[in-house]
Order: C-alpha cells, then structure tokens, then sequence
C-alpha cells in the first residue's frame, strides 16, 4: 500500500468472502482498506498478530435489541447494552422502539432515542419504529427520518403505551409501508388464540408453554402471509419460536412472496425439558419449546427458511422477572443475552457439525441485509471495520454477575458456553478487550442509508 494505515490485523485464519485464509487486514479512515497475504509488508500505528488460537470474524449485527432507554433505564440503557455487546462481538445494534418511553413511534421519540444514544453508545446503534393504532398515516415520516423499518404487534405487547395492531389496522399499516417501500417487523402471536389458551398462571412451566401454543404463531403467521400476499409490502417474521410454522413460511417463500423470519439463540440452545417449574429467568414470548422443537428449527436455518439468527435481549429488573414467587403468569417475558448469543448458538451449532462461518452467515451478513447496512457483517474491500477476534475452542462457564447487561439475570447464568470473544474492533478502534473491558467509546449512532 502507497501510504500507512491506522491497524493492520494478521490471523492464520480470517474470513473473508473466501472462507477463512491467512491474511493481514489493513484498515484506514474506519474502513477495511486492503487484504493482503498475512507477512506482507504494510506500514501501521498498530500491527496485531492474533495467536493460532484466534480467529478474526466480522462483528455480529444484532437487529432485534431492546434497550429501554430513555423511560426504563432501570431496565436497560445505552451504556451497558453496548458495552455488553461489544463483549459479545457484536458492532451494530438496531433498538426495538418499545419499551423507551416515549415509544418509538414519532420523529421527536426518534431524535430523543438518538441524543440518549449518542454519548454513550460503544457500538454502532439504529433504530426501528413502531406501527400502532395511533401512528397511521404518519409512518413515512418516521421513514424518512431514518428508522430501518415498522415493528408491530398482533398480540399485546406488554406496555400500554405500545398498543398492538387488529388484522385490518395490520393491513392499512402494511400498504402505508408498502407505498414507500419499507419494512414491516411483526411480532407474531395470534390475540384470539391466546385468549382461548388462558390459563391461571402459576409455576409450572409447562402450563405457560401451554398458554402460547403453537397455533398462536401459525395462525399469527398465516395472518402475516395473507398481508404480504394482498399488499406487497416487505415481511420479517420476529423470534420465530414455533417450527410448526416453517412449511407455511416455505410455501410462502415458494411462492414468491418477499417475507423473511428470524429466530432467537435462547430457542437454538434450550428446550422446555431442561426448565424447571418456577424458573422465570427463562420465560420469553413466545416461549421456549421442546428439544424435539428446538432441533427443526435448527433444520429451517440450514434449509434457509429461517434467514437469521437475533438475541431479542429484553432485559428488565429483578424484581419483575424474579419477584412474584416463580409465577410465569406474572413474570417479565424476556431473555437477557446479547453478550452472550454468538457463544451459545457456535456453541449449539458445533455440536451439530455446523461450521462457524455458517452461523456467521445467519448472525453477521443476514441480519445486515435485512436492515440495508451493505458495509456491515462481512471482511472485505471496503467494508467498515468492525471485526472481531474470536477464540471458537475456549470454554466458559457464564456468571451472571460478570456480564455487562444492566441487571445481572439471565437464563444463560451457570451455562457452559465455547467460543470467547477476545478483543472488538468498530471502525479499526479497539472498544473490547478480553483483559482490560473496554477501551474507549466512540460515538455511533446509525441513519438508514438513503436509497
């Protein structure tokens, strides 16, 4: 190269578009600048050779995140889930618009989202919307503003301030965002059905998997079908837990229709077998289902019926997730592992014999394809530099209370886990490293790019 770059990286094994190869990375202006044999000569303020141990990957981009800030910062903020996912390899988060107040669902929640995010974000940080019965007719706005896309409800959403969608607010919705060629997010979970499957509540787990069954996502992703097939408007199917749905979601595919679906690491990883009556760390919605479950949704990501792998971390205090005597009726819905997912799902994968560039493809490429960030999740000429160095043979057993989520509750605590992130890279600064945390926080703040 004519002139010095910023950092030069050199691994026995980096992956590019090529598969993993020995190469060195140069990086210039925040950019991947050059990959070049790994012993080329190549002037740097900062020449790293990884050990034989390491590999170098792109940093994960996680789409589905929800950071609660600003409103239920108590819950989660910008500061602890950045820093947790630049400890979990991730460089790009995108936030969910609930549960902030106020709810992403107007420009002025959209500026004061970026302002909260800014100083503090140690990763790059966009923002979805939100499509509620109060919003309609306004979402172009908040497109043109720079959200990624429109997340909605079938079912309701937990927080009031986030009413769900009926199937006809649904289509108005999807054909408003259809007109501009935006993104619809569903969270799909049939009202009806739930209803019809209420229980009482209580300890037992088995009893809250029964409250979600699994025709509360078919018939929710029927509903989703229907809407994509009359309108037109571009689909994603959100945390995907059911793989009774997976031969519509093929159909659908067949036939043409531009919808893709996401499933989660706490689905890849657990199955209902191994939770205990009053375990609430592990409640989710929708829940956490069998082995057998589990096993062919692993199947609809290697036959490409499920596009991408994301957390859904949606954190929340002790006291609602642990407070009300291990009744999952009353317990907080979600999952807290951001930091954790690449570990868990490599971890999951090897044991099935799927190679690690695999699970990159569904937790780096695919998810930034899904939210139009072309300069993300992938090693290459140009791309932002935004890599990782990940040690994919070294154990460990999670603590909770060392993870840098907010709150110290996750299902993951007491796991063992393989695959450690070692040091993460945004844009060729280092922002995580396995020794000393994190080094340094550089402001990162995404717009969807314009067309």
């Amino acid at each position: 190269m004519s002139s010095a770059c910023d950092l030069v990286i050199r691994g026995q094994r980096v992956l590019t578009g090529g598969g993993f190869v020995p190469a060195a990375v140069a990086v210039r202006g925040g950019r991947i600048a050059a990959i070049e044999p790994i012993d080329a000569t190549l002037a740097a303020r900062d020449d790293v050779v990884l050990p034989p141990d390491q590999v170098l990957i792109p940093g994960l981009v996680d789409t589905h995140v929800h950071v609660n800030e600003p409103g239920r910062t108590d819950w989660e903020g910008f500061a602890s889930a950045t820093l947790a996912a630049a400890a979990g390899g991730v460089t790009t988060i995108i936030d969910m618009p609930l549960n902030s107040l106020p709810p992403t669902c107007t420009v002025s929640a959209l500026e004061q989202k970026r302002r909260a995010a800014g100083p503090k974000a140690s990763v790059d940080v966009g923002f979805w919307g939100g499509a509620i019965p109060a919003n309609r007719g306004n979402l172009r706005e908040l497109h043109d503003a720079g959200v990624f896309g429109f997340k909605a409800f079938l079912s309701p959403s937990g927080v009031p301030e986030f009413p769900h969608l009926s199937l006809s607010q649904l289509e108005a919705a999807a054909d408003e965002i259809a007109a501009f060629d935006g993104l619809l997010l569903v969270h799909a979970e049939d009202p009806a059905v739930l209803e019809s499957a209420a229980n009482g509540g209580g300890d037992a787990y088995r009893d809250f998997v029964a409250s979600r069954p699994d025709r509360s996502e078919t018939d929710a992703v029927g509903h989703v079908i229907e809407t994509v097939r009359r309108t037109g408007v571009r689909a994603h199917i959100l945390h995907l837990s059911s793989a009774a749905a997976l031969p519509q979601l093929a159909a659908a595919r067949a036939e043409g229709l531009p919808i893709t679906v996401e499933t989660c690491p706490h689905y890849l990883f657990f199955s209902a077998e191994q939770i205990g009556d009053g375990e609430t760390a592990f409640k989710c919605c929708p829940p956490i289902r069998s082995a057998a479950n589990r096993d062919l949704l692993w199947q609809g990501l290697e036959s490409g019926v499920i596009d991408l792998i994301a957390s859904d971390h949606s954190p929340s205090t002790r006291a609602l997730k642990l407070g009300h005597g291990g009744d999952f009726g009353l317990a907080w819905g979600g999952i807290s592992g951001l930091q954790l997912s690449l570990a868990a799902v490599w971890t999951a994968a090897a044991e099935r014999g799927i190679p690690l560039e695999r699970v990159l493809g569904w937790m780096s490429v695919a998810p930034a394809g899904l939210a139009g960030l072309p300069t993300k999740g992938r090693i290459t000429v140009g791309a932002d530099a935004d890599l990782v160095a990940f040690a994919p043979a070294e154990s460990f057993t999670v603590d909770v209370s060392r993870l840098r989520h907010k709150n110290p509750i996750s299902a993951f605590d007491g796991a063992t886990l393989t695959g450690r992130v070692q040091r993460t890279w945004l844009a060729g600064a280092s922002v995580y490293a396995v020794d000393d945390g994190i080094a340094g926080v550089p402001l990162g703040v995404l717009r969807r790019p314009c067309p």
